[in-house]
């Protein structure tokens, strides 16, 4: 018995806060590969540069980088927010009503199977070429992985917990509020973080179609002068971005959530 209870506890606090970070020592090894190959093999930098010309670039170039990112972060947080308003109770109605289940998510499912490329020249030719087909491109991108997660997550309440909610009489709302909902929330941040890798993509696209601005207009500018390195710089960019968005996310499931298995069993496998 006093083995069970050992093996059951949790990990203990300083193993989950001074793990090593081993992404970070991966990627730095990897980098470091990098930049011995393009030695070694003596590889053309209009092919692939170093990491050192990428970063000597980032530094020379980091007003230009800075002013276009802020462009594409705005586009990504106002489309993201859009897709979580219009997602969120969308899944919720669609939870709720049978009739709306069955007219509404079939076509929101078939609805992704068009590539959002193919609609970005025709949001330019109805907006024109500001920053509002770009919203809506991150918008339609994120709102998809939104709403099928809410919905699974709504679903995924046991007829039990129902049931024992409607004997100790409690109203519809208060069996959302108290037991469909917290119960759905990991489902809904896990279709949230997901959304913002995709808002990442989408505002990207949006900006490859049409724009004179923001971190895709500087990768389709350096890829026609042949500047690979100012390609990389935006790629990295970028990058950067989407993980941003993507911690930000984790983070306030984590502060929100503290209680679930999930984030309990992600801090444990830090130790």
């Amino acid at each position: 018995m006093a083995t069970e209870v050992m093996i059951s506890q949790p990990a203990p606090a300083f193993g989950r806060r001074y793990a090593p970070p081993y992404a970070a020592f991966t990627l730095v090894g990897l980098v470091a590969l990098w930049q011995l190959a393009s030695y070694l093999f003596a590889i053309p930098t209009y092919l692939l540069p170093p990491p050192s010309a990428i970063l000597a670039d980032m530094v020379s170039r980091w007003h230009v980088l800075l002013a276009n990112s802020w462009i594409t972060i705005f586009e990504i947080v106002f489309g993201f927010i859009i897709s979580v308003l219009i997602g969120l109770p969308l899944a919720i109605c669609v939870t709720y009503s049978r009739a709306l289940d069955r007219a509404i998510y079939p076509l929101i499912v078939g609805s992704q199977t068009i590539p959002k490329v193919a609609i970005a020249p025709l949001l330019a030719a109805w907006f024109g070429f500001g920053i509002a087909p770009k919203i809506t491109i991150v918008a339609l991108v994120a709102f998809f992985p939104i709403v099928v997660s809410s919905v699974v997550g709504l679903r995924s309440t046991t007829p039990q917990m129902l049931h024992l909610a409607r004997s100790m009489g409690a109203s519809p709302l208060q069996m959302f509020w108290r037991f469909r909902l917290p119960h759905a929330l990991p489902s809904v941040f896990a279709g949230m973080k997901m959304a913002t890798v995709l808002a990442v993509i989408g505002a990207v696209v949006a900006e490859f179609v049409g724009a004179d601005s923001g971190l895709g207009y500087l990768i389709v500018v350096a890829g026609a002068d042949f500047q690979i390195e100012r390609q990389f710089s935006a790629i990295l960019v970028l990058s950067l971005v989407g993980m941003l968005f993507f911690w930000l996310a984790g983070w306030v499931e984590r502060r929100l959530l503290p209680w679930h298995i999930s984030v309990r069993a992600s801090e444990g496998g830090n130790s």
